[in-house]
């Protein structure tokens, strides 16, 4: 009998530090500017995807645009690491052929237009460390104001004139950047 107790007794503290541990983990709290990611098309039925953009949504909070994104400096295109492009096939950007792949997704805001980039450099962290020599493609575009203001920065993948439009919208601007195939 005094051998089952001390088995029992065993087991017993066993458990209690398995269950300690597991409740030790700590988990983070939900991040202030989510994850969230846009794909053409985006019906999750169709499975032969032509592009898909990963980002974060900052919100204004009662903050301008031009102090979260200034105009003329190098954007990360959301928050937190720099939004991430995946081409599933090629395109033409501005002029530029642009193959398959995964690039950063960077834009210099205005006024008037933006400039959007395309990079080589991968999993960076904002746009401290953008490198203009890493460019794959570079396009200016208009910058449109919207009479709606979008409280949380966005991108809307939408098919275009022969190929794909990103669109991206924050505050009361919305650029249209055409992908063509």
């Amino acid at each position: 009998m005094k051998k089952f107790t001390t088995i029992s007794t065993f087991v017993f503290a066993l458990l209690m530090m398995v269950s300690t541990n597991m409740q030790a983990q700590k988990f983070s709290s939900l991040d202030k500017s989510p994850l969230d990611i846009a794909s053409y098309p985006s019906s999750y039925k169709n499975s032969d995807k032509e592009m898909k953009v990963i980002y974060s949504r900052p919100q204004l909070k009662d903050r301008s645009l031009s102090k979260l994104a200034p105009n003329g400096k190098v954007w990360r295109t959301g928050a937190n690491e720099a939004a991430e492009l995946v081409l599933y096939k090629d395109f033409n950007l501005g002029g530029t052929a642009v193959k398959a792949g995964t690039y950063s997704l960077f834009t210099i805001p205005g006024d008037k237009e933006w400039t959007i980039i395309l990079s080589s450099d991968l999993n960076v962290w904002g746009s401290y460390s953008y490198n203009k020599a890493n460019d794959v493609a570079r396009i200016n575009v208009p910058a449109s104001t919207n009479k709606d203001s979008i409280e949380a920065f966005s991108i809307a993948l939408e098919e275009g004139e022969n190929g794909v439009d990103m669109y991206l919208a924050w505050s009361s601007t919305i650029v249209k950047v055409p992908f063509t195939k």
